[in-house]
């Protein structure tokens, strides 16, 4: 069985820490350094421990995952410490998303974890420990540029989940490794199947791991009561045409659960007002937007002199745009935009950055300007 481990003639035999969710990628990124020769260490954050998730296969950082990646790491014979960072989540993670939804935004938990607990406290820890490096079971890859280490997409375009590490700073980059990013799933798979690891068949992590039921909506209610406030549907010119049982039940550009009729073309919701409460809906022709504000933005590369594109969401594919000050400007007009969302931009298969999308500019109103 011959996988580089992507580690670098500098790292040979060096203490490398691996994050451990106790999930089927992790374990056999930490299966493969210990055989690399490096001294190699588990850690796997305690995120959360609901009571739900305890016993759930397919959670991440409670409960039954702590003990998978515990039992990886003893028959691997590598050591493994367990870090109590539930406190970070909920106020860096939970609480931040429940906050966007009161406010009318689209959060991606997911990404606000890999900024906060699983990187910047991971990275203090893997310092503390004397590691050379820290390596994570991300499906992306880091490649070796002229002006140091790149981010960029993984090899199998179904896994790569390079989006939501968008936010990963120069420094974090140079101190992290992607061994998984040149493999597809399956390979991974059979790998812990050969490796005798036991979490080979274990199913993959849902995306938002604090929502044991799916029901995001009820988690958020529960954490802000005031989010499941009723108010009313109108459509472009205010007119009323329905209600509703709260804004966090809806996201830009969705068109299920509206629960109106008399329309003559199908409605789907363009923006939410959360000072009064409205869910305004419109043709689909209402959601072409023409720009975004980003907010925080992060850069990896430079974005002025190559041909950008520019990823809105996760599962959409990414599209012409340039990115000017603050604003990024698409070639064509692009739908479903949502504030809260990340644009996330690329050259080719290279992630030069992103930001928070904070508003947009409709395609409409830049035609009457």
């Amino acid at each position: 069985m011959t996988v580089d481990f992507q580690l670098g003639p500098d790292l040979r035999g060096k203490r490398i820490v691996v994050a451990m969710s106790g999930g089927v990628d992790s374990s056999v990124v930490a299966a493969l350094a210990a055989r690399s020769g490096a001294e190699t260490i588990g850690i796997t954050l305690q995120l959360y421990d609901h009571g739900e998730a305890t016993g759930r296969a397919g959670s991440c950082c409670a409960g039954r995952d702590i003990r998978d990646a515990r039992a990886v790491c003893d028959m691997l014979g590598i050591a493994h410490y367990v870090h109590d960072h539930e406190s970070a989540f909920r106020a860096t993670v939970i609480d931040q998303f429940a906050d966007d939804y009161v406010a009318g935004r689209t959060p991606i938990p997911c990404v606000r974890c890999n900024m906060g607990p699983k990187f910047t406290d991971l990275f203090q820890l893997a310092r503390d420990l004397g590691a050379d490096a820290l390596a994570t079971g991300h499906y992306v890859r880091r490649v070796a540029g002229p002006a140091g280490a790149e981010l960029h997409r993984a090899a199998d375009p179904a896994r790569d989940q390079s989006y939501f590490l968008f936010a990963t700073t120069q420094a974090q980059l140079d101190y992290l490794r992607f061994p998984l990013g040149a493999l597809p799933k399956a390979r991974v798979r059979e790998l812990a199947a050969e490796l005798g690891l036991g979490v080979a068949a274990k199913p993959d992590s849902q995306d938002i791991c604090f929502v044991p039921d799916g029901d995001y909506a009820a988690l958020v209610e529960k954490l802000r009561p005031e989010a499941g406030a009723g108010g009313d549907i109108v459509d472009l010119a205010g007119r009323k045409l329905g209600e509703h049982r709260g804004l966090i039940h809806f996201t830009i550009g969705q068109r299920r659960g509206l629960e109106i009729g008399g329309s003559p073309e199908p409605l789907y919701v363009v923006r939410l007002d959360p000072a009064d409460r409205r869910v305004i809906v419109g043709p689909r022709a209402a959601l072409a937007v023409t720009a975004a504000r980003l907010e925080d933005i992060n850069r990896l590369g430079p974005t002025d002199d190559a041909p950008l594109t520019a990823k809105v969401r996760s599962l959409a594919k990414p599209v012409p745009a340039r990115l000017v000050g603050d604003r990024i400007l698409f070639d064509t007009p692009e739908y479903g935009v949502a504030p809260g969302q990340a644009a996330v931009l690329y050259a080719g298969d290279r992630v030069l950055g992103g930001g928070w999308i904070a508003d947009t500019q409709a395609a409409a109103d830049a035609l009457a300007a």
